[in-house]
């Protein structure tokens, strides 16, 4: 449906860089992709050649990190760069994220199973084990193929973005990075279990970030001149939107991947049976990916909350200043949506994740959770999208009031 408002004017918001936070999920990412493509219509429906890319800092974790990276790339053509992320969750197979025919999952899913389950019998299979459930090669092949670092430099070059700042979890050391890339020179700084490295960023740090613990394997990455084993970007990541506020974010655009009533038990029917390594394996997921964005909205809301008591004059003397947010979440359940389209899966895939408990039964569906964030199929992205875009166009004046909106 066309949109029918004023079209964005950037010098509204020149005084007041916005950070756009992107977190993880994997599959779920296609959401964050709806819901940017309804802001981008609500703050331009005409999609004037001169639309200028709203979003100054952006900052992306796991799955997110690779869209964040995408507008980065496109940040001189929003609408163009929009329509390209899109057309790819939209076309997206799971095959074309990790081997899943039966070949590669006998490499990788069936062999990591066996080691967990019968490697104390032999272990000389110890030396030989798989390092992770799945392979995402095909991962660094897509985005290889899909993403121009040299564009991005130039991007960063000409001011149509400010920073764009990739996180990452350091196996070896323990400690949450973040890559972060910027023409201007931004001192890096370092917090406890957190430091900032300023780098060039490519595809390394995306699937360093987007490598989800035990499902994808960790990637290398030089850290200060020495080789640092990666994962996942969500993983110990205490303050999500840490990294755009040291970049200079003082308003913040969060998009997350969790239905809050997901983490409502209490709502749901009680099963007393034993839980399977796919139900477990959804909520260690949901822990890391979903937790630690709302605690801190949450956080920053209340900081907000006491910043806004003190006098004009005692704040200025202040370290901590006050930073608008709005967030944008799914209105619908990703869960039992994923279940929905879990046939779309090659039959290989499939029948592994049912050996770990993943069912679309309508009597006993279970791994919904796990399931949502490793369907790669256009069914499911597609409908995501389409809910992402629905929830933003449902909110069409939050986000012209936030956009518009000036700090005092």
């Amino acid at each position: 449906m066309p949109i029918h408002h004023e079209p964005f004017n950037p010098s509204t918001v020149s005084s007041s860089p916005v950070g756009l936070i992107l977190t993880g999920g994997g599959a779920r990412a296609a959401y964050q992709v709806g819901v940017l493509s309804g802001v981008m219509d609500i703050l331009d429906p005409g999609r004037s050649p001169g639309f200028a890319n709203p979003f100054a800092i952006i900052s992306g974790s796991s799955a997110g990190a690779i869209n964040a990276a995408a507008i980065g790339c496109f940040a001189d053509e929003p609408h163009v760069g929009m329509e390209r992320l899109r057309n790819l969750w939209s076309n997206l197979h799971t095959n074309m994220v990790y081997h899943a025919d039966a070949v590669g999952l006998i490499h990788t899913g069936l062999r990591w199973l066996g080691t967990l389950a019968f490697g104390w019998l032999a272990p000389g299979l110890r030396s030989q084990q798989p390092q992770s459930l799945l392979n995402n090669a095909p991962l660094g092949e897509l985005l290889r193929a899909t993403l121009d670092f040299e564009r991005l430099r130039e991007n960063l070059a000409k001011d149509y973005i400010d920073a764009l700042a990739i996180t990452a979890t350091a196996y070896t050391t323990g400690e949450h990075l973040t890559f972060y890339q910027s023409h201007s020179t931004i001192k890096p700084w370092r917090r406890s279990l957190r430091m900032a490295v300023p780098c060039t960023i490519g595809v390394d740090h995306l699937l360093a970030s987007s490598s989800i613990p035990f499902i994808f394997p960790a990637q290398a990455v030089l850290v200060g001149g020495q080789t640092a084993w990666c994962g996942d970007g969500s993983m110990r990541q205490l303050a999500p939107m840490s990294p755009a506020i040291h970049l200079g974010a003082k308003k913040i655009f969060v998009i997350g991947t969790g239905y809050k009533d997901d983490t409502h038990p209490e709502k749901r029917k009680i099963d007393t049976k034993y839980p399977t390594l796919a139900q477990i394996g959804g909520h260690a997921l949901s822990n890391i990916f979903l937790d630690s964005i709302s605690m801190d909205v949450e956080r920053m809301e209340r900081i907000n909350q006491l910043l806004a008591q003190l006098p004009p004059n005692v704040l200025q003397s202040q370290s901590l200043r006050p930073v608008s947010t709005l967030s944008i979440t799914p209105s619908r359940s990703l869960d039992e949506m994923a279940l929905a389209h879990l046939e779309q899966m090659p039959r290989a895939a499939r029948t592994l994740f049912r050996v770990i408990g993943v069912s679309s039964n309508t009597r006993q569906a279970s791994g919904g959770a796990l399931i949502s964030y490793l369907l790669f199929e256009a069914s499911y992205t597609q409908e995501l999208i389409q809910l992402g875009r629905a929830d933003s166009l449902s909110r069409i004046d939050e986000v012209k009031a936030f956009f518009k909106e000036t700090p005092e």
